[in-house]
């Protein structure tokens, strides 16, 4: 019973904040079993992750920066980058800048349930950590998710081939970014790191609700319910 409650508090935050990200597409909600067939992609590919980044920590080490950078934030954001591209950009149900979003948020969640259910099982978590950890690293993971859902969506409905690739590139690197300098400060054994973390965490929050905003108001479906009005 213990074990359940604990797994139960270490999902509960990677579900709430799918929840929230699902909610907040304003025009043409995307199919469920879509949303949850991508947030299980993010849990399959934690252990394809794990090998990537133990491979990586071999043959250029753990130094703060190339780990940081490399090892962590480079595995995870281009192995969820590569699986969104391949199976995701392309769909059919990918028909608004705001489903980039959903989709790449989703995998991120399910990315960081995992790593979140591993550290509660496996380390002695309270009831505080678990809060610190569903306010840092599973929020992180979702808002890197948002980064890279946005730049998605955007290349998505590109009309030039060369905007197409610019934002392409930049769905994989600006999250890389943020992600590496997320775990650069997490890692680097500074007393003085919430100094830095809460600032970093505040503008992260403010950029995601910004290309949330501005995802949505680019929605072709947004001029459709318009219309509907002016005709009724």
């Amino acid at each position: 019973m213990l074990l359940f409650s604990i797994i139960t508090a270490a999902v509960a935050p990677g579900v709430a904040l799918l929840t929230y990200f699902y909610l907040k597409d304003r025009y043409e909600a995307e199919p469920i079993h879509m949303v949850l067939r991508v947030f299980l992609m993010g849990v399959l590919i934690v252990l394809p992750i794990m090998v990537i980044q133990r491979g990586l920590e071999l043959w250029l080490g753990n130094g703060p920066v190339v780990f940081s950078f490399a090892v962590s934030a480079g595995a995870e954001e281009l192995v969820k980058w590569f699986v969104i591209y391949h199976i995701i950009y392309k769909h059919k149900e990918f028909n608004e800048p705001y489903d980039g979003i959903v989709y790449a948020a989703a995998i991120s969640l399910g990315f960081a349930t995992v790593e979140n259910v591993l550290y509660a099982v496996y380390q002695p978590m309270t009831v505080g950590s678990l809060l610190i950890r569903a306010l840092l690293p599973v929020s992180g993971h979702a808002l890197f998710g948002v980064t890279m859902g946005y730049y998605l969506g955007k290349a998505k409905f590109a009309s030039a081939q060369k905007a197409k690739r610019r934002f392409l590139i930049l769905a994989a690197a600006v999250p890389l970014l943020e992600h590496g300098l997320y775990d650069y400060i997490m890692g680097s054994g500074s007393t003085y790191w919430a100094w830095f973390i809460v600032p970093l965490m505040v503008y992260l929050w403010f950029k995601g609700v910004r290309r949330i905003n501005r995802a949505n108001a680019r929605s072709p479906f947004r001029l459709i319910g318009r219309e509907e009005e002016i005709k009724l």
